[in-house]
């Protein structure tokens, strides 16, 4: 069964992402043939990068990044949930995706932003990070409006037409994790890096 998390890409007090995250994973509740499950970056307590090599090596020291690596690992695909802070996505979210490379590799991403512009500029800036960790971001995306699309600033209240937003996304992300499930598990690897 294909597996999609649904990453919660901040980590600060009374942040909105995990309600976010909750909206997508009930849209995702009424489809078959996937399971869509959270994965909360704050469960982690990832500090800032910390490792001696680079992610790209694959040599991990730190106990919580081999458990961030698990989690990352064992899912086929992923929907990104991100507020956007002075037009980037959260520092939390960047870290986080640093912290590994082989993980990310050969699996589609797509984004549910949120903020005044609907998070747009933090979700063009991690399509660029993505595309640089081998991954496959999709064209659909969601962009939650923080006037029209939540109530006083601090609930969710998606507009009409949104979970059609969100069904088109999952269409995306799931068609192509289960494409590129072949070429994740046929030998098809990073170059090698020099240390």
């Amino acid at each position: 069964m294909t597996r999609i998390a649904v990453v919660v890409g901040s980590t600060r007090p009374n942040r909105l992402a995990p309600a976010v995250a909750r909206w997508v994973l009930g849209v995702a509740a009424t489809r078959p043939g996937a399971v869509h499950e959270l994965l909360d970056v704050a469960d982690f307590d990832l500090p800032l990068y910390d490792e001696p090599w680079p992610a790209m090596v694959g040599s991990y020291e730190g106990a919580h990044t081999r458990r961030w690596a698990d989690a990352v690992a064992s899912y086929d695909g992923f929907v990104v949930v991100t507020g956007e802070y002075n037009h980037g996505p959260p520092a939390a979210l960047k870290n986080a995706l640093d912290y590994l490379y082989a993980e990310w590799n050969d699996k589609p991403i797509g984004f549910v932003g949120f903020g005044g512009a609907g998070g747009a500029r933090a979700v063009e800036q991690l399509r660029l990070n993505s595309i640089e960790l081998r991954m496959a971001p999709v064209a659909a995306s969601v962009g939650l409006v923080s006037a029209t699309d939540f109530a006083s600033h601090t609930e969710i209240a998606p507009t009409a037409g949104r979970d059609a937003q969100v069904h088109t996304l999952l269409d995306q992300v799931e068609t192509w994790a289960r494409a590129l499930a072949s070429v994740r598990g046929g030998g098809i690897t990073a170059s090698p890096v020099a240390r």
